[in-house]
């Protein structure tokens, strides 16, 4: 028993000896392997710490080798396709300055561009018919009219010649009227100022009885009534609404006095409107003589001149709500000052631009006249305020016609001191030089150029070109895709019945100030249909279509004019009218505000 103990006890000592040297080899075998997987390990990191090298290497000396190395010839597709864009964008650039290349000279046109053939058959006639009764006898004795005028020069222009025919149509005595010195150009200057006032009341005495000056009224300084009528008044409401105040009150100022007459009167008082804007107003002598001398010095330079009002001041951009692309500058600028019309709604630059009634640019205008067939040698006289962009918006018109000038060019600072303070004035010489122009080109529809359109017209119809901006908008914008051959056709043909000629306009159709065809008459000589060549008879009828055309630009007498778009001054109130009669001043007629854009 004892024996057997024995045994079980040596037999679990060796078991135990036996598990512990396999326990030992297990631990052996397990270290040897985690030596092992570290050798290795350890060689390929190294494996490939050497190819990465190599490649290394290898990238750098194909990036060597395609740097100093000449270019192989191109065969894959993208290399093709990227050279032949490359070449096909020099050959746009190349054709740019090749197609559209502005020639120095305006060509051979074949035609005169200094007049107009049809011309010597149509003059200016504005003698009174029998039956127009004269001032002698129509005049009641106790009647006196008196009128305000609002605007700039050839606005207030404007309400001077319809102011003798009010008086006319009251049958009252005129007093010379009163020159708007409070609006936008603060010119102080008065009537006697800036016109001959003797001329002009001796001039219309047959038509008007015209006095320098309210009578007193029982030896004391007399006070007119106030009041204001609505625009485009004809006579029947004149003496409605004006007559029984006068026949009260005997003395009437009428405010603001601009376009307060209808477009449309009989022939007898349309001819009187004609006596009195080309005949009876007159400059001043200082203003004639300084006129006279811009004009002689034009003539010393030049045969011919062209007479440019350029019109691109920040005020007629700013209203016309147009974008010349000068970014977020141009906008806030335009902006700012667009917001002094309280009227005005947000604009659409390219909806306004489409109807042609954006102002074309400095340079628009030069390529419209090389077109026309007026070469680089042409001298230009250009009347204008501060250009929008200064100098940098000027260059591109120098650069096509660089016998450039304006009054401060070709008159001394002393020459111009007389005159340099006051606005009208300094209008009235730019108003003298374009109307002796040979060629006179407006780049807008505002009252200088409808004045000048008109009196240019009455006398002998010397071309007078106005910018077909509602074509050539597009024109413009497409003159790198045609060659400069096709351009100048183009514009030649939109331009027709925009250049001055007789019978452009219809009869009645837009301001009687810039068609007066009641004052224009036709000679015995005029050439008839039969007598015109295929392309005359041609023209003719593209005559007829542009002046339906120009129609649609034309204020009708219904449509709200530019002028009647009020300003809003700094005080931001309306002014206040005395001695309103509130029998005769109804809610269309409220009060207006002073207004900014007018010429």
């Amino acid at each position: 028993m004892l024996k057997n103990l024995k045994q079980f006890i040596f037999s679990l000592k060796m078991r135990r000896k036996k598990r512990e040297r396999n326990n030992l080899l297990l631990h052996g075998s397990n270290d040897f392997c985690i030596g092992l997987n570290l050798i290795l390990w350890r060689k390929r990191h190294r494996v490939f710490s050497f190819i990465s090298a190599l490649s290394g290497c290898l990238l750098l000396l194909l990036f060597a080798f395609s740097v100093f190395s000449p270019p192989p010839t191109a065969t894959n597709y993208f290399l093709v396709h990227h050279s032949s864009m490359v070449k096909e964008r020099e050959a746009v650039e190349s054709n740019f300055d090749t197609v559209f290349q502005v020639p120095a000279s305006g060509g051979n046109l074949g035609r005169d561009l200094w007049s107009s053939s049809q011309s010597k058959f149509y003059y200016g006639c504005s003698n009174a018919s029998k039956k127009f009764q004269t001032a002698d006898v129509k005049t009641h004795p106790n009647r006196y009219l008196l009128i305000a005028t609002s605007g700039g020069l050839n606005q207030q222009r404007t309400g001077i010649v319809d102011a003798v025919v009010a008086a006319y149509i009251l049958n009252a005595t005129l007093v010379i009227p009163r020159l708007d010195q409070q609006s936008y150009w603060k010119d102080s200057s008065g009537f006697a100022e800036i016109f001959n006032v003797d001329w002009f009341i001796s001039s219309l005495s047959r038509d008007v009885e015209i006095i320098k000056e309210l009578p007193p009224k029982g030896g004391k300084a007399w006070i007119p009534r106030s009041m204001r009528i609505p625009r485009k008044c004809n006579p029947k409401c004149y003496k409605t609404r004006v007559l029984p105040v006068l026949n009260k009150q005997h003395a009437v100022e009428l405010t603001k006095f601009d376009y307060r007459l209808s477009n449309r009167l009989e022939t007898d008082l349309q001819k009187l409107r004609c006596r009195v804007n080309y005949h009876a107003l007159s400059f001043t002598d200082p203003i004639l003589e300084m006129g006279k001398l811009l004009v002689e010095r034009m003539r010393i330079k030049t045969k011919h001149f062209i007479a440019l009002h350029l019109r691109f001041e920040p005020d007629m951009l700013a209203f016309s709500g147009c974008y010349y692309g000068g970014g977020e500058k141009e906008r806030a600028e335009l902006g700012a000052i667009r917001k002094r019309w309280k009227t005005l709604h947000a604009s659409n630059p390219e909806k306004v631009r489409r109807h042609g009634r954006c102002p074309l640019t400095p340079e628009e205008i030069g390529l419209m006249l090389r077109a026309l067939g007026f070469g680089s040698d042409v001298h230009v006289y250009v009347a204008s305020g501060e250009v929008y962009g200064g100098e940098e918006t000027l260059a591109p018109l120098k650069a096509l016609f660089p016998n450039f000038h304006s009054k401060e060019t070709i008159a001394t600072k002393e020459e111009l001191a007389a005159f340099s303070s006051f606005s009208g004035r300094m209008a009235a010489l730019d108003y003298i030089v374009c109307d002796e122009g040979d060629v006179f080109v407006t780049n807008n529809n505002g009252n200088m150029a409808r004045m000048l359109t008109g009196r240019r017209r009455y006398f002998g119809h010397k071309p007078t070109i106005r910018p077909n901006a509602k074509k050539l908008y597009k024109l413009f914008l497409d003159r790198y895709n045609i060659s400069w051959e096709e351009f100048a056709s183009k514009v030649r043909t939109y331009q027709i019945g925009f250049m001055g000629e007789p019978k452009e306009v219809k009869p009645g159709r837009g301001e009687f100030h810039e068609n007066p065809d009641s004052c224009i008459c036709q000679s015995n000589g005029v050439e008839t249909i039969q007598n015109q060549t295929p392309e005359e008879h041609e023209n003719d009828y593209n005559r007829k279509d542009a002046a339906e055309m120009s129609d649609e630009q034309q204020p009708i007498e219904e449509d709200p004019d530019w002028t009647d778009i009020d300003y809003l001054d700094n005080a931001g109130g309306f002014k206040e009218l005395p001695n309103l009669d509130s029998s005769v001043l109804t809610k269309q007629e409220q009060p207006e505000m002073e207004e900014f854009f007018s010429d």
